[in-house]
């Protein structure tokens, strides 16, 4: 009897060694800093998750928490990410001044034009160099909005002079040199803080893309939204998802490999098409208001490109004695960035 019980267990052992293993259903917190009406949330980040969820039959669910409604202010996301406290963020890198020096190369103005799907594909095929920028996290995407325009309360500006003393909200430090070269005084806050800023006179205006006029309903502070000539835009502002690293390595092959597959190139053109779209959508919401659409012409745009090419030096000058090739970026994006145009 001993014996046969003994063969049986053998052979029990052995069927369930050879039946395949339960696929494991894996859950990823997901932290921003936007309202659930933001394009950021409701045209990116909710489709990509779906789309993976679907992509790994389920396996994978991505819960999306926004507004910092899992605590904090926006700055602390990136340290959220890096120690674990939740898995994955959706950041701009621009509100922890310095910590990513290398890609704040595509925010700088005169390196960003117009264009923010060449910007993401350009970030893209740089990442190698981006890389040590980002350590203690797996980026699964990097990608830009359609970059900064000018809004404010009252002024028409239409010449840097026209912003000369005035205070603009920034949105990171290169933005600040951008308002700085204009002559304005910058103030760095998060957008959540904005309107009231506006309503309060904090700030006269802001550096600032179309798309945040929606869900932050700008068209009541705000009377005039200023770009240059053929969408020319004042810098930009860099974003980030990204995967707690620990996290990531955890993960099985398969599901990274996912993760991979739904943040390619396709992925990021799309992007870019998104925040375009939005970017649209906002300034016809502004114009639908009553606002006034400034487009400055060829020579007024030329004016603030001559006021703001000093900041990319500035950056260069900056970021060199870090041991970061500033030059060679600057030169290396801007090709990048030609190379990727019209991708959208």
């Amino acid at each position: 009897m001993t014996d046969h019980r003994t063969a049986l267990g053998a052979l029990l052992g052995g069927v369930l060694l050879a039946m395949p293993v339960a696929a494991q259903d894996i859950t990823l917190t997901l932290h921003h800093f936007l309202g659930a009406q933001a394009p950021a949330h409701s045209q990116m980040l909710e489709p990509w998750a779906e789309r993976i969820a679907e992509a790994s039959d389920g396996r994978v669910r991505i819960e999306i928490y926004p507004s910092m409604t899992l605590g904090g202010r926006p700055p602390e996301l990136v340290n959220q990410v890096r120690d674990g406290v939740v898995d994955m963020i959706w950041t701009l890198n621009g509100y922890t001044p310095g910590l990513f020096p290398r890609s704040e190369v595509f925010e700088l103005p005169n390196v960003f034009g117009n264009d923010p799907a060449a910007a993401n594909l350009a970030m893209r095929a740089m990442m190698d160099e981006l890389a040590p920028d980002f350590a203690g996290t797996e980026v699964l995407f990097l990608h830009s909005h359609a970059g900064n325009a000018i809004q404010t309360g009252s002024i028409e500006a239409r010449s840097p002079a026209d912003l000369a003393g005035r205070d603009l909200r920034t949105p990171s430090r290169t933005g600040a040199w951008a308002i700085e070269a204009l002559g304005g005084n910058a103030i760095a806050m998060p957008v959540p803080e904005l309107p009231q800023a506006l309503q309060r006179g904090t700030v006269a205006g802001a550096l600032i893309p179309w798309e945040i006029i929606a869900p932050l309903q700008l068209q009541e502070q705000t009377d005039f939204q200023i770009e240059g000539h053929d969408r020319y835009r004042f810098g930009t502002s860099v974003f980030q998802v990204s995967m707690n690293q620990a996290r990531w390595d955890s993960l099985p092959e398969d599901i990274r490999q996912i993760f991979r597959d739904h943040s390619d190139e396709a992925w990021l053109a799309e992007v870019g098409a998104i925040w375009r779209a939005a970017d649209d959508r906002g300034i016809g919401l502004a114009v639908d208001a009553g606002n006034t659409h400034v487009t400055l012409t060829e020579d007024e745009t030329a004016a603030f490109r001559d006021a703001l090419e000093p900041v990319v030096q500035r950056w260069i000058d900056d970021v060199t004695p870090q041991g970061v090739d500033g030059a060679g970026l600057v030169a290396r994006a801007r090709d990048a960035i030609a190379a990727q145009a019209g991708s959208e």
